[in-house]
């Protein structure tokens, strides 16, 4: 059965203040265009991607939350935008001497029309490898010829009023040269994922973040494995293994180009821990390390997993495929949030999506609501999901999905949010207008990634109720009310409630500490980022999680926030039940990477599961 689309029943915010008026919107709208046409089509290096997580420096910033690492961070939904003035540029360290082949740049709407693309030994010498009066901003892919551990785009003319602003800047090449092993890591600051993680501080990122004290530790049992997705294609000549004190004494270096099917390229039974350097031989996207028996009572833990390149020369074919890989196992931060495999159903039977990406929406309502009165809406077509519970969902842009139980026009509704390019998808869920119906969504793309976020399991286990209940013991006074304006449909922000507003008895909750931080701004504005703040992410974020205190350097510094009152405890009991801890409980929550947002190219398919 098929209804009407219902009108949204509440005026309702975006998570970026900035998408509020109606021509912001509209100004948002073109650039998600622009966007689209620009992305469509990029061409793909044959060589190895190597900027990607690289260091990335630049002659300026247009603030402090669209600086250069955002260019090199493999997310084409974060950007660097320089000053508005010439010239500038951005640069980016290999890490170590590589043959330069390709440069692609993609542009957002302030681009380069005059710029060059130099190499260095030492990051003061340049030599220009390429250069241009006549840019045309979208995609360019530059197929050039260079050496130099560092590349720089140096923009000279602007094409607009507004600085130069890239979503990636991609560098494809060799290092070394001319043959032989380099010595750059080339999997730091990739995509890792795992079997499982021993908690949500000891994820697979960690051990491809450069730092020798952070660390992944998985479950206490046999076998397991992280694995690293390198970006494309490469030819790997050495493994460095980084061995905590809970090691392999066997395990297995497998290589795949498809994530599902592995080859092994070393294989032990009698690992020694420590530092383990392996000088190995193969070629794939992505390289793994399978555990298969522990040395300890613990499970397997490794400080840095280094993966090194070869150029040069032809790798000899690979042997046949030994082994698949198992059914994807979902990451979120492993914690106690994050939930089981089986929570999100067999997913081998969701259909290939003709658009974009796939979209199958699950009752867990724990019997709340049978299939029959759990609905969605998207686009003009709304269906309960014992009707169908697919969407094969087209590009779009600033797009919603709404979710009801009971009734397709119930008061019981959530939603999530998202831009959807022709190969990619970038969305979120959102607590920044209110709770409705407890949502969680799982991202699953072709090249294996697979990360779920949202409402954490043992929300979903309780009642309603009880989520109501355990709100107002775990925030103080002044926002106890926000549970109850509106119950038992939602929990509201604090920017929503009369009691913050002006006029209102909590109007100046947040006045005082704001103040004696050189803020000026109503207490419902920090809320919502609104205001003066609307154009400063970084101040509002930190008088929400109250560190405004503090110095900037420790505003991303998640174990600071919310330690004293006033700061926004609603936001906080979001992230408090969240997978991994990441929510969106203010407009800025994204700051310092702690908001519910996923992107990632060549999405396969998008599993919501809908909560009471």
């Amino acid at each position: 059965m098929t209804f009407a689309s219902p009108p949204t029943p509440f005026t309702v915010r975006r998570r970026r203040p900035m998408l509020v008026t109606a021509v912001a919107v509209a100004a948002a709208v073109v650039l998600l265009g622009t966007y689209f046409a620009i992305t469509t089509g990029q061409a793909r290096a044959a060589s190895t991607l190597l900027s990607q997580g690289r260091p990335a420096t630049s002659s300026s910033n247009e603030s402090a939350t669209l600086g250069p690492a955002n260019a090199v961070d493999g997310n084409t939904g974060t950007r660097w935008s320089s000053g508005f003035s010439d010239p500038q540029w951005i640069q980016v360290d290999l890490g170590a001497t590589a043959s330069i082949t390709q440069v692609v740049l993609n542009w957002e709407a302030a681009y380069g029309k005059a710029f060059q693309i130099q190499v260095s030994d030492n990051a003061s010498t340049w030599t220009t490898i390429f250069t241009t009066t006549t840019g045309t901003g979208g995609v360019q892919t530059l197929n050039i010829t260079g050496s130099g551990r560092y590349v720089r785009m140096n923009g000279t003319a602007r094409a607009t009023q507004y600085g130069y602003s890239l979503w990636e800047f991609q560098v494809y090449g060799t290092i070394g040269g001319t043959g032989g092993c380099g010595s750059a890591n080339v999997a730091q600051g990739r995509t890792a994922t795992s079997s499982s993680n021993e908690s949500a501080t000891l994820g697979p990122a960690n051990a491809v973040d450069g730092n020798t004290g952070t660390r992944w530790s998985s479950g206490f049992s046999d076998p397991q494995w992280i694995q690293v997705d390198l970006g494309s294609s490469t030819a790997v000549c050495q493994v460095v293994l980084n061995w905590e004190a809970a090691y392999a004494t066997a395990f297995q270096i497998q290589v795949s180009n498809d994530a599902a099917m592995w080859t092994s390229i070393f294989s032990t039974t009698t690992g020694t821990g420590g530092v383990q350097t392996l000088n190995v031989s193969g070629t794939g996207r992505y390289i793994r390390m399978n555990g298969t028996a522990r040395a300890t009572q613990y499970g397997y833990s490794l400080w840095e997993f280094q993966v090194h390149s070869g150029s040069g020369g032809t790798t000899p074919p690979p042997p046949p495929p030994t082994s698949a890989s198992p059914t994807p196992t979902p990451t979120g931060g492993g914690g106690s949030n994050t939930p089981p495999a089986s929570f999100w159903g067999d997913t081998s039977t969701i259909p290939a999506a003709q658009n974009v990406v796939e979209v199958k929406v699950l009752n867990k309502t724990n019997g709340a609501y049978p299939d029959s009165q759990v609905y969605w809406s998207f686009n003009g077509q709304t269906h309960s999901i014992a009707d169908t519970p697919y969407l094969d969902m087209p590009a779009n842009s600033a797009g919603r999905m709404y979710f009801y139980v009971g009734s397709p026009t119930s008061q019981y509704f959530d939603f999530i949010e998202f831009t959807v390019g022709a190969s990619v998808f970038n969305g979120n869920t959102t607590r920044v207008d209110a709770f409705g119906l407890k949502i969680a969504m799982r991202l699953h793309a072709h090249d294996g990634y697979d990360v779920q976020v949202g409402d954490g399991y043992p929300m979903f286990q309780e009642s309603r109720t009880t989520t109501f209940s355990r709100f107002q013991a775990s925030v103080p006074q002044e926002f106890k009310v926000l549970a109850q304006t509106q119950a038992p449909f939602k929990i509201i922000a604090p920017g929503s409630d009369p009691s913050f507003r002006s006029g209102g008895v909590n109007q100046n909750y947040f006045t005082a500490y704001a103040q004696a931080n050189g803020i000026n701004a109503a207490t419902s504005d920090i809320f919502g980022c609104a205001g003066s703040l609307a154009s400063d992410p970084g101040h509002c974020a930190a008088l929400n999680r109250h560190v405004a205190q503090l110095p900037q350097s420790q505003w991303s510094t998640p174990s600071l926030y919310y330690q004293a009152a006033p700061a926004n405890y609603y936001a906080k009991f979001w992230h408090d039940n969240a997978i991994n801890g990441l929510a969106y409980g203010f407009p800025y929550d994204d700051y310092a990477g702690q908001s519910s947002f996923i992107s990632h190219g060549s999405p396969q398919w998008l599993e919501v599961a809908v909560g009471f």
